[in-house]
């Protein structure tokens, strides 16, 4: 079991905090490059919760219980967005800009972190059957949270964020998916309804960051399709990641 839970923090960690480091050696500061990576991100999340998510919370429990997951998620990431602007709104924000692309980093970090977790559950059952399907999904895992770790360091780092801080949010989310490979290691057969509605869930906080940051941040930083052109490269990839894993 610590076995499991050690692969899932590894392989949970090496994809975003990979997509960590490109996003704060990158030195394009430009409002039209940070608004096709915010956009491109926001495609590659609508294609997970399109084809992965959504489909696989509907095939394993019922429409219904998927439905009530997604509001959770909605209702649980507008809590954490006042939270966070809460404490945005008790400080003196010099650079409208930066406060919008920090706090769009910071709730997407957030967001991710919730989607983490049914991602380490997956691991977690997966080495409970096979060592070759846990590795696989592992594996599958780790690579779609490269651009993942990105889209979080990318605004956090042209926010005002100190680099070594950007990795703390980096790695914090990361991490999640070990958390949630313990515990399914730990459960084994866990009840396929708790998985759905974890999937569900984290399907509703992914929708809320693309609809209420994402999107809206990229349109904000630049009025040109280059947003437009992200948003569906974004998807793009990400169906084609899904098919490939």
């Amino acid at each position: 079991m610590l076995e499991i839970s050690l692969l899932g923090l590894f392989f949970g960690t090496i994809g975003t905090t990979i997509g960590g480091i490109i996003g704060i050696v990158s030195k394009k500061n430009s409002n039209r490059f940070l608004s096709f990576i915010l956009s491109c991100a926001s495609g590659l999340m609508l294609a997970v919760i399109c084809f992965d998510l959504i489909p696989d919370s509907i095939e394993i429990s019922s429409i219904y219980i998927t439905i009530l997951g997604i509001i959770l998620g909605i209702i649980i990431m507008m809590m954490c967005d006042n939270l966070v602007q809460k404490k945005f709104n008790s400080k003196v924000v010099e650079n409208d800009r930066n406060a919008g692309l920090l706090k769009t980093g910071i709730i997407v970090s957030i967001g991710l972190a919730l989607h983490n977790i049914p991602e380490g559950l997956a691991i977690g059952s997966g080495f409970d059957a096979s060592l070759a399907l846990g590795y696989s999904l592992a594996i599958a895992i780790c690579l779609h949270d490269i651009p993942e770790g990105i889209s979080m360091a990318i605004p956090m780092k042209n926010g005002g964020m100190k680099p070594w801080k950007v990795m703390m949010y980096v790695i914090l989310s990361g991490i999640a998916t070990g958390l949630g490979a313990l515990i399914g290691a730990f459960i084994g057969n866990i009840s396929e309804q708790v998985i759905a509605v974890c999937l569900a869930f984290a399907a509703g906080a992914m929708l809320y960051i693309v609809s209420g940051e994402l999107i809206p941040e990229s349109n904000k930083l630049y009025q040109g399709r280059i947003s437009a052109i992200g948003n569906m490269l974004g998807f793009i990839v990400g169906l084609f990641a899904m098919i490939v894993s």
